[in-house]
């Protein structure tokens, strides 16, 4: 099988052919773009092993954990940050959440305690620019601020 050379992964074309995706690209609020490792990903470009998935949203372990339990839940439109959520879009926010609950439920971290984190630009340490919100827990988390 064929490899991406930047990547070093597997295209896949098992979750989304080429006729979901351009049903996604024609999407309001947000395109695949070709530079996202996300939209590449809900494109089936990248292989990946998605959690969970419905109609506005995915999920998918994060690659560099920085907890024993750390998942992403990742828009399926292209919204660079959350500063670019618009008023249309901000329904989106709180679907993230219910889903975050959900698999932090089935991920047994739901009763000690789990922690939903959203970069937003350069200085918070947003390396993706496309709306995502991490799921931490599995471990006693260092207190914010």
């Amino acid at each position: 099988m064929e490899t991406d050379r930047v990547l070093g992964v597997s295209p896949s074309y098992i979750y989304f052919p080429i006729s979901l995706r351009r049903v996604l690209q024609q999407k309001e609020g947000g395109k695949v773009n070709q530079d996202c490792i996300f939209c590449r990903i809900i494109a089936g470009e990248i292989e990946s092993d998605i959690l969970y998935q419905d109609d506005e949203v995915f999920a998918i372990r994060d690659i560099r954990p920085q907890a024993p339990t750390h998942l992403l839940i990742i828009t399926k439109i292209h919204i660079p940050s959350l500063v670019e959520v618009n008023a249309e879009q901000k329904g989106l926010l709180g679907h993230m959440i219910h889903v975050a609950n959900e698999l932090a439920r089935e991920q047994g971290v739901a009763e000690s305690g789990y922690r939903l984190v959203v970069n937003t630009g350069p200085h918070s340490g947003q390396l993706v620019a496309h709306l995502h919100l991490h799921l931490l827990g599995g471990r006693i988390l260092g207190r914010l601020g």
